[in-house]
């Protein structure tokens, strides 16, 4: 068994399998300065205890009184008071290139400071965002109230049962696997985020996900520190228990993985197909991955003229084949608009806001809803204080 301990670092993707560029994944910022009265909002912003996806990984409101910046910092044991900071722009950390300020911000790099940091936030119910590498999200022009723990565990021992920190990065595990001859992630190749939000969301693609990959898990909930088994996680389509509005107030430190044997050559060939049929198809400007859900309706699909036969038969339409025949590419608002490249991809062209990209996206499910009669579903979850800008 291999052990590998590195933080995350982005991939370009032709250092993965020598084809294509990645984006730019970083952003200058300056610092700011809280003004006190605004957390007056936190107990708005933690009410009626929910858990959604945020950047591949989950955030956590408790129904909690009003908290100052004071005893925010206060509830950290002092390694990681030490280490957080205030005002931080949440633009500069996540893949949309959107939000505006979290009251504070630590990022964690090793699991016992992440598991005493989400323990004593816990205990006190005080209001909590945990964030991966920040896809999948699209977080207020308002900012995020209260602490936002930022994962970058990236532990890793390799092997037919991996074991692996949640803050690793997803396509570093895959590329990793595959080279070692280990099947069931080549599918991630190209999938940005890190490994607890590709459990949270039971991401896959091309007919493999995550969850039946799963032997057990390490988690922090209720103030406690323990494994767990698969079940716990309540794996569906694209979701799970942690994206569910009655959430538990949960983390996921480390997870065990059941890999299997395979010809190297044979993983490299289906990962190298894999990462192809992503460049041709999706943008490389700033977006959040794919916006909506597909949707799993047979008679939907059978009356579709244009759609796939294989589709067709299981009973599944795209969200992009529905918002390109409603004409949505290229549908722009200031700088937000939708890729002309992928019509499920909602992008930013340069100095979007974040109520520019939620007013694009509720464009493109109005006009499916009025052509289709069918409500698509956000992937991509809205975090933070949207009150204001509603």
């Amino acid at each position: 068994m291999v052990q590998i301990q590195d933080s995350y670092c982005t991939l370009p993707v032709h250092c993965l399998f020598s084809a294509g560029s990645s984006r730019a994944c970083a952003e200058g910022a300056s610092a700011l300065t809280i003004c006190q009265n605004r957390f007056q909002r936190l107990r708005r912003a933690a009410q009626n205890g929910a858990a959604c996806l945020f950047g591949y990984y989950t955030f956590m409101h408790t129904t909690a009184p009003n908290f100052t910046l004071q005893q925010i910092t206060s509830l950290l044991p002092l390694e990681v008071r030490a280490q957080a900071r205030p005002a931080e722009p949440m633009s500069a950390h996540t893949t949309l290139r959107v939000g505006g300020l979290a009251d504070m911000f630590f990022r964690a790099e090793d699991t016992k400071a992440l598991a005493a940091a989400v323990q004593a936030v816990q205990r006190a119910h005080a209001p909590c965002v945990l964030l991966g590498e920040g896809s999948n999200v699209c977080v207020a022009d308002a900012g995020v109230r209260g602490l936002v723990i930022q994962n970058a565990c990236a532990g890793l021992q390799l092997g037919q049962t991996t074991l692996v920190d949640c803050g690793f990065n997803m396509m570093r595990l895959a590329f990793l696997a595959v080279r070692a001859g280990l099947g069931g992630l080549e599918w991630a190749i190209g999938i940005p985020g890190t490994v607890g939000g590709a459990l949270v969301s039971n991401a896959g693609a091309y007919r493999g996900n995550i969850g039946p990959l799963v032997r057990r898990l390490e988690v922090v909930e209720q103030g406690e520190r323990k494994w767990v088994g698969p079940e716990w996680m309540e794996f569906s389509y694209r979701n799970s228990r942690l994206r569910c509005p009655d959430a538990p107030f949960a983390a996921l430190l480390q997870v065990e993985l059941a890999l299997a044997p395979c010809d190297s050559a044979l993983l490299r060939a289906r990962a190298r197909d894999y990462q192809r049929q992503r460049i041709a198809k999706q943008p490389w400007i700033p977006s959040a991955g794919s916006y909506f859900k597909n949707i799993n309706s047979s008679p939907l699909a059978a009356s579709l003229p244009g759609l796939p036969a294989a589709l067709k038969q299981a009973g599944v339409v795209p969200a992009a084949f529905l918002a390109e025949a409603c004409s949505c590419k290229g549908l722009r608002i200031g700088d937000a608009g939708v890729s002309m490249r992928h019509a499920n991809f909602i992008v930013n062209y340069g100095s979007a806001a974040a109520a520019d990209i939620r007013r694009v996206a509720n464009t493109v499910r109005q006009r499916v809803r009025e052509r289709f009669g069918v409500e698509l579903e956000a992937e991509v979850l809205s975090l933070g204080d949207w009150e204001e800008a509603d």
